[in-house]
Parts: structure tokens; C-alpha cells; sequence
């Protein structure tokens, strides 16, 4: 059992499976000696050279069209797009190529491609580098979405998707990849974390709090100070956003009777819209209270500093939420 960071076993996963499948292979800008955008795949060229990690054009349209018609002929490609706020270059190329190709065969063409992508902030981006646009991806039927927390799921759920016969868009947090402190263990042996499979992160039995991404450290955190005032969260990522563990969040709000949703995309059209109606949906017999959403304002994202900090949710305004919905 290791500590690793996010970025560690992102680049772990990735070593792993392309050793064990030669159709495995990265494509993405600045990969070889950057080690792409995150640095996620730092050191792989070194070991798999100019055939396996090939640095593309500036152009996202091109990294994802090839990746299309690559896994369509039976390549497994991962094709770093390094921030999802450039996936609006190449929508026809993920919406209307990747995601409908399997059903438009009627199962027989298969497009086992893996995107890697980058979400969230604060990190000085700006409007145009900042942004979560998981919510996008999961209204488009035909894509999988993966968003996880944790070094161990990351590790995991990575490896899940590259041997998964569809298109999943695999979101990693910005500051996952770039705080060298946040580590988590990852066993020693190989293991795959199925797609669609939720992790409770913290047992609590007042209220559910469900959060994904960097978002989870800001639930915990959340958890812990109220804690101290007696007040027992659960916390509870679901690790894949599409195909989605309604069963596990439901159950989790059914032994509490209350949740908020946290997430760090606007709040209108987020993906906590859609986690509210299907708690609404699967466990409202058993809600005392009506579900809250703590999410980013309706704006742009900005590039002052305390503007950007106050943009994004933290752990005050989980407890804030939290003390709502208990009726405090």
C-alpha cells in the first residue's frame, strides 16, 4: 500500500494498461515532454516512445476526431483534452461521432475511447479555463462519465474505462492534479473499480451529504466541523456520474431523511439538478425536508482572486446548507 497523489496514479493506471494492451495509446498536446497539461502522463514516452504517446496539434478537434475513427477500428485511445472547457471545439467529434456510433450500428460498431480531462478551480483560470462541464456530457446519451475524488478511485475507475467498450469522458479535478499534499493509499496489486458504483466516504446518520471531485474534500471537511457540534454527515461520491448509483444515494438518504447536493458548476442545469430529482424520485416517502443544492453562482468564472474564492463553494457554505436543511 502506497500514498499516492492524484496525478501518481493517474499516471500509474495509465503505465499499467498500456503494458497490458498494445492498442492502448495516449494522444494529446504536449505529452512527451510536458507530460500534458496535468502532467499526468509524465515519463510515459520515455517508455513507450513516439508510436504509443504522440503529441498532436493545437487542435481539439483533431485529437478527438482521430480518436474516434481510431477506436472505431479496434484502438483503445486516451486522448487528453487538458481543461473540458475546450471541449465546445470538438462537440460534433464527442456528441455526435463518439456517443452515437454504437447505438447508430445497432451494437455493432464499438468506440472504446477514453477521454482525460481536467475540471474545476479555483487556479486562476478564468472564465474560460475554470469551468465543470460534466453536466453536458452526462445529458448526452452514449457517453460515460466518470468524475471521482480520491487517488484509489482515480487509480481504479481509470482502468475501468479504458477497457470499457464505450466512450467515457474522464474528469480529474485541477486541484487534484496540482496540490502535490492531497495523497490517498492505493494497494500495491492491480484492481478495478467497476463504472456505476458509489462510495460512501463518511457514515453519519443526520443528514447526506453527496458531493463529487474536489468537492468531497470540502464535504468532509464540512462533516468534521459539524461534528463538533453534534451533528453526524454522511458523505457519500458517486465516482461515476453516468451510468449513475442511485441505489447506494437513495439508501443513504433514506436512513438520514435529509441531503444537500454540492457541486461546483452553476447551479441552474448542474448535475445536482439531476442527483435532486432522483432522490425526489427514489426516496421522497422518506425526505423530512426538501433537498438543497450548494453550487457555484450563474455567472462566469472570475479572474480576481476573491471573486474566484468567493465563486466557488467551500466547506462554510456545505455547514450553512446542512444547518438549513436540519431547520437550524
Amino acid at each position: 500500500m502506497k500514498e499516492l497523489t492524484f496525478t501518481e496514479a493517474i499516471g500509474r493506471a495509465l503505465q499499467e494498461e498500456m503494458r497490458r494492451d498494445e492498442s492502448v495509446y495516449l494522444l494529446g498536446e504536449d505529452l512527451r515532454f510536458f507530460g500534458a497539461g496535468m502532467g499526468s502522463v509524465r515519463g510515459l514516452w520515455e517508455e513507450f516512445g513516439d508510436d504509443r504517446v504522440m503529441d498532436s496539434p493545437i487542435s481539439e478537434a483533431a485529437i478527438l476526431g482521430t480518436s474516434v475513427g481510431a477506436a472505431a477500428m479496434g484502438m483503445r485511445p486516451v486522448a487528453e483534452i487538458s481543461f473540458c472547457d475546450l471541449f465546445t471545439v470538438c462537440f460534433d467529434q464527442l456528441y455526435n461521432q463518439a456517443a452515437k456510433l454504437r447505438y447508430m450500428s445497432g451494437g455493432k460498431q464499438s468506440v472504446p475511447l477514453t477521454v482525460l480531462t481536467s475540471a474545476g478551480g479555483p487556479i486562476g483560470g478564468a472564465a474560460q479555463h475554470s469551468q465543470s462541464l460534466e453536466a453536458l456530457c452526462v445529458h448526452c446519451p452514449g457517453l460515460k462519465v466518470v468524475f471521482p475524488s480520491m487517488p484509489h478511485d482515480a487509480y481504479g475507475l481509470l482502468k475501468s474505462s479504458i477497457r470499457d467498450n464505450n466512450p467515457v469522458v474522464f474528469f480529474g479535478h485541477k486541484l487534484l492534479y496540482m496540490v502535490p499534499d492531497i495523497k490517498g493509499p492505493v494497494p500495491d496489486e492491480e484492481f478495478l473499480i467497476p463504472l456505476g458504483k458509489a462510495d460512501v466516504k463518511r457514515e453519519g446518520k443526520d443528514v447526506t451529504v453527496i458531493a463529487y471531485g474536489f468537492m468531497v474534500y470540502k464535504a468532509l471537511a464540512a462533516a468534521e466541523k459539524l461534528s463538533q457540534e453534534g451533528i453526524e454527515v454522511e458523505v457519500v461520491d458517486p465516482r461515476t456520474l453516468s451510468p449513475l448509483d442511485t441505489g447506494t444515494l437513495a439508501n443513504s438518504v433514506k436512513k438520514t431523511h435529509k441531503a444537500v447536493v454540492v457541486h461546483e458548476a452553476p447551479k441552474t442545469g448542474g448535475f445536482g439538478a439531476e442527483l435532486v430529482a432522483v432522490l425526489t424520485e427514489e426516496s421522497f416517502d422518506y425526505l423530512d425536508a426538501p433537498i438543497l443544492r450548494v453550487a457555484a453562482p450563474d455567472t462566469p468564472i472570475p479572474f480576481s482572486p476573491p471573486m474566484e474564492q468567493f465563486y466557488f463553494p467551500n466547506e462554510d457554505r456545505i455547514v450553512e446548507g446542512v444547518k438549513k436543511v436540519l431547520g437550524g
